[in-house]
């Protein structure tokens, strides 16, 4: 769980950086987007590797759920599970599965459009149809704020999960763990943040 989070954690800021390109160079976003989308490496090896990384997560989440609840059957007559853990904690299969509904609607707004463009239109050389792809996916008001809605949740499932992947992991030290702590709210915050302002910015500036 810890290490397929971690991964996942790698390939959002990867895939931040390409995409933020888009506010100061839609060149640069055209000509990133065309690599990813036409390297082999990425395309036959990679992309797999990422599909099973988000699904074995997700069944890993479900897995742990359930014994959770499993092992706790009863529930104490009196607790307050507010003053031992954060809601965000509690709540981590929900905000898991918002995030993987939010990834159905990204691979419908440009995962399955790329399949038929590049395999059945055949324009697979196209190197300048990205950025106005992009633009055309984010005039829609409604679909902005799915995606930002989305972001915000994300951004609560990155607030617990990005340093209970390392505790999970035995990475944990009372003067390395601060670090890890502050890192974590850090990622938690800016990438999330980052994404937002990239649907914002195209919507509003275009």
């Amino acid at each position: 769980m810890a290490l397929s989070g971690l991964f996942l954690i790698f390939f959002l800021l990867q895939h931040l950086t390409i995409n933020f390109t888009s506010v100061f160079s839609p060149e640069t976003f055209n000509e990133l987007s065309h690599f990813m989308g036409t390297n082999f490496v990425v395309q036959a090896i990679l992309q797999p590797v990422l599909a099973f990384g988000v699904f074995f997560h997700l069944a890993m989440g479900i897995r742990l759920e359930l014994m959770n609840r499993k092992a706790r059957p009863v529930k104490y007559a009196y607790s307050k599970p507010g003053a031992n853990s954060s809601w965000v904690s509690r709540n981590m299969i929900i905000t898991g599965i918002t995030v993987l509904l939010f990834l159905a609607l990204h691979f419908y707004d440009f995962w399955i459009p790329e399949l038929k463009i590049k395999y059945v239109d055949g324009l697979m050389d196209d190197t300048t149809r990205y950025y106005p792809e992009l633009l055309h996916k984010f005039e829609n008001p409604v679909r902005v704020g799915l995606y930002v809605l989305s972001f915000v949740f994300l951004a609560l499932h990155l607030l617990h999960g990005f340093q209970s992947a390392f505790q999970s992991m035995g990475a944990r030290h009372k003067k390395y763990t601060p670090i890890i702590e502050k890192l974590g709210t850090a990622y938690a915050v800016l990438v999330p943040f980052g994404f937002i302002v990239i649907a914002i910015y195209h919507f509003v500036a275009h």
